[in-house]
């Protein structure tokens, strides 16, 4: 007899995950006999739970969350390095390697495999939630923190054909350090040169004009719903928007402006779930139950 299969979230806190009701609601409909538990790990004890509590446990797989995404890219690139075999493989290769981040780890064997389904999710949502093709677009993503770089990646993927992606974050820290990361650090630096446009707030209005697509990946909107990143008056009739901020009460003050005039929106819940379906396919061979899965987040948000 098989014995249950065990996945988790390894992060610090873990304890608001919506991940354990989405995953265990997958596994039931599909007759899968596992379970999803949340593991809280702080810094000091992420590389020993990646390299001896991850077989001790006999873990099945794993999703990764604040902080821990970018420690456990360089502690699972040293020791398993990246496989460029297909285009797949490649493309994943490309997502962990630009956004610095791994989200989701298989384990085969005594082998850890490990991808970022923050990236895969949200191109897979762009399309299925905002019925949005990116190919030949100007794209504006505010934010370069861990999900903006995740989201920069998707987009500059070379299949998603994105014309152009203007950058822009209200600390100019952020900026210094993203641009470092996408345009002198980064293997893809001389193809993202001519993709990428980095701005500063006084170039927002301009930029906002030429896309089709803004993206917020920034905290902003998350403690205060009211707050928006960017002034109501700049979202125009030719625009999608997506907000990676999802609250659990009310929705962000941009999606409320971009429905109040009519625009096509999608929030970070969306985000989670595909690329929490990404994650199970990866881990079962199965096609995710994504209406189950949207329900089981749905009625955990409420």
């Amino acid at each position: 007899m098989q014995k249950k299969q065990l996945y988790a979230l390894i992060g610090f806190p873990v304890g608001h995950s919506l991940s354990p009701q989405m995953h265990n609601a997958a596994f039931r409909k599909l007759g899968i006999d596992a379970e999803y538990k949340l593991f809280e790990k702080t810094s000091e004890k992420l590389e020993s739970f990646l390299t001896e509590e991850v077989y001790a446990l006999d873990l099945a797989g794993f999703n990764i969350t604040i902080p821990h995404k970018i420690r456990a890219k360089e502690i699972l690139e040293k020791k398993f390095p990246l496989k460029q075999e297909n285009s797949l493989i490649q493309e994943n290769s490309y997502y962990v390697k630009l956004s610095w981040a791994v989200k989701t780890v298989k384990k085969t064997g005594q082998s850890l495999e490990y991808y970022n389904t923050d990236a895969s999710g949200f191109r897979r949502s762009l399309s299925e939630s905002l019925k949005f093709n990116p190919s030949g677009k100007e794209v504006l993503v505010i934010g370069c923190g861990g999900a903006g770089r995740a989201i920069i990646a998707a987009l500059s993927w070379k299949k998603s054909g994105c014309k152009k992606i203007y950058i822009y974050d209200i600390d100019g820290q952020s900026i210094k350090s993203a641009k470092e990361h996408f345009l002198s650090n980064s293997p893809h630096a001389n193809f993202l040169s001519d993709k990428l446009k980095f701005i500063s707030g006084d170039d927002l209005q301009e930029a906002i004009k030429k896309c089709s697509l803004l993206v917020n990946a920034s905290p902003i909107g998350m403690k205060n719903p009211q707050d928006s990143p960017i002034d109501k008056s700049l979202l125009h009739k030719e625009l999608s928007v997506y907000d990676v901020v999802y609250n659990r009460n009310d929705k962000t003050q941009l999606i409320k402006d971009a429905l109040a005039r009519d625009l096509p929106v999608a929030d970070g819940l969306e985000m989670l779930l595909y690329q929490g379906a990404d994650a199970f396919n990866i881990w079962t061979g199965k096609q995710a139950p994504i209406e189950v899965m949207r329900k089981a987040l749905n009625k955990g948000i409420q």
